[in-house]
């Protein structure tokens, strides 16, 4: 019997290259995606804030904001109350990507669903949520113990 995280990842694997592929001519991977919702739902956050949002580690958001800034969809400023944060807002150009990001995101989640009762998807989404939310408590808990 295959385990939940086994089908999750492979879930997640197949959307990431959907995402790549529709994202390519803008010059973005799939895993910008989580970044283009989040600073532009978040402008000004810094990039801690942004890690911990995502949950990715520290260094990886560092070479993914590199990359976006390099491309011209984030600008990395030093926030004016302690100069040694960066925030991070978006660009013009990640605004305008935002729908086309937002779309595919929607096509891909319409396509999974596709010819799975509605009470199927609801009860799907209430025990995935509970999944992340457990997730999410192991993370808390963590750094908790670690201050």
């Amino acid at each position: 019997m295959s385990t939940i995280m086994r089908n999750i990842n492979i879930i997640s694997r197949c959307e990431g290259i959907y995402r790549t592929d529709n994202l390519k001519d803008a010059k973005l991977c799939s895993c910008h995606h989580s970044y283009v919702l989040a600073i532009c739902r978040h402008p000004g956050m810094t990039q801690e804030q942004l890690a911990k949002h995502i949950c990715i580690n520290k260094s990886s958001v560092t070479r993914s904001l590199s990359h976006l800034e390099e491309n011209g969809y984030v600008e990395r400023r030093p926030d004016p109350k302690d100069k040694r944060i960066l925030c991070v807002y978006p660009t013009q150009k990640m605004l305008d990507i935002l729908p086309e990001v937002r779309r595919i995101a929607a096509d891909w989640n319409e396509y999974l669903v596709e010819g799975i009762e509605e009470n199927d998807i609801a009860l799907f989404r209430s025990v995935l949520e509970k999944l992340a939310a457990r997730a999410h408590m192991y993370i808390s808990e963590k750094e908790d113990s670690e201050k």
